[in-house]
């Protein structure tokens, strides 16, 4: 049987700023809530912002299911410059097709809707989060290692190509910037669709800007939204070396807590759910099957508020619990 939580268990979603990683966000809810039990629902980048989805104590659960649903973006994508990381991150790259036509917006578009919707194959940069042998890729790119990563199949449900503009670049290059939105499965690099497209039109390009609006229902919109921004400091580390880096802060930690979503709150942006009476969450939190029949799996909440189990079809008559809740998930501030 499950114990209960030791501290506040919820969802939090949190505006992640520029400059900072997905894990420092992490470090800052942690310091917020003073607990160490905290998660994240896909990695961003350090130059991406938006929508973060961060489990705390019991909620970690929950995101094995948030990870796998449907992204949106909103980017930009800057035709006629290429770069290692395939954002604005990386160092700029001489081009043997320096001075190659730019692409029009029609053209553009033509080329999305020709190529870039539905499933597709795409290879991440080596500068991504993706693991090699229990290494992540872009510690080993940094390293100076041979990085090989596999082509995936991805899901494009949407990509809008929405408007853009002539500029000069810093270095003097004539670009092409273009806004896009796309909707896509989990795993979509949208750095990889930059690129790829720039290939296409052999000017190259990259992305200068990436917002995450959406993880699922997870959206950037949501009242209970909480920002964080980034902070430079400065320290000395085990080496005896001065090193500045970027943290993530929250400008008030006590709002942390009141803008975290409930248990159930949670599980009902996650998945289907299903009421359960008190013997059949008794029965769900020992590991019992119960009669029932759902066609996918769910969230078992009890009394709309306690968050029982995750649930799945055992056979055409009973319902098997997959993922246990301790009791009290229906108060999300329990000490």
């Amino acid at each position: 049987m499950s114990k209960a939580a030791d501290g506040p268990s919820g969802v939090l979603i949190v505006d992640k700023p520029q400059g900072v990683t997905s894990h420092d966000v992490v470090a800052a809810v942690r310091h917020a809530l003073h607990t160490k039990r905290v998660g994240h629902a896909g990695t961003l980048d350090p130059m991406a912002t938006g929508v973060l989805v961060i489990g705390v104590e019991q909620a970690t659960k929950l995101l094995q299911y948030i990870v796998d649903h449907t992204k949106t973006y909103g980017a930009t994508i800057r035709f006629g410059q290429r770069t290692t990381t395939d954002d604005a991150d990386g160092e700029v790259l001489a081009s043997e097709n320096a001075g190659a036509p730019l692409p029009t917006l029609e053209q553009i578009r033509a080329r999305v809707e020709s190529a870039y919707l539905g499933a597709i194959e795409q290879t991440p940069n080596t500068f991504s989060a993706i693991k090699v042998n229990g290494k992540r890729a872009y510690d080993l790119a940094r390293a100076g290692e041979s990085v090989h990563l596999a082509s995936r199949l991805v899901t494009i449900h949407a990509f809008d190509v929405i408007d853009g503009a002539r500029n000069t670049a810093p270095n003097g290059e004539a670009v092409f910037d273009v806004n896009v939105r796309v909707t896509c499965s989990a795993g979509t690099y949208i750095r990889a669709l930059g690129r790829d497209l720039g290939e296409d039109f052999g000017c190259g390009a990259h992305l200068t800007r990436l917002r995450r609006l959406a993880v699922g229902e997870f959206r950037a919109d949501n009242p209970h939204i909480v920002h964080a921004h980034a902070q430079t400091r400065t320290f000395t580390n085990r080496d005896g070396e001065q090193v500045t880096r970027n943290r993530a802060v929250f400008d008030d930690e006590n709002a942390v807590r009141d803008a975290m979503l409930t248990m159930a709150q949670a599980a009902q942006l996650t998945m289907p759910t299903i009421d359960v009476t008190g013997e059949q969450t008794d029965e769900l939190r020992f590991g019992r099957r119960i009669p029932g029949a759902i066609g996918t799996v769910s969230a078992a909440i009890a009394g709309g508020t306690d968050v029982v189990a995750i649930v799945a079809p055992a056979n055409s008559h009973e319902i098997k619990p997959v993922t246990v809740f301790g009791a009290n998930t229906a108060n999300n501030t329990e000490e």
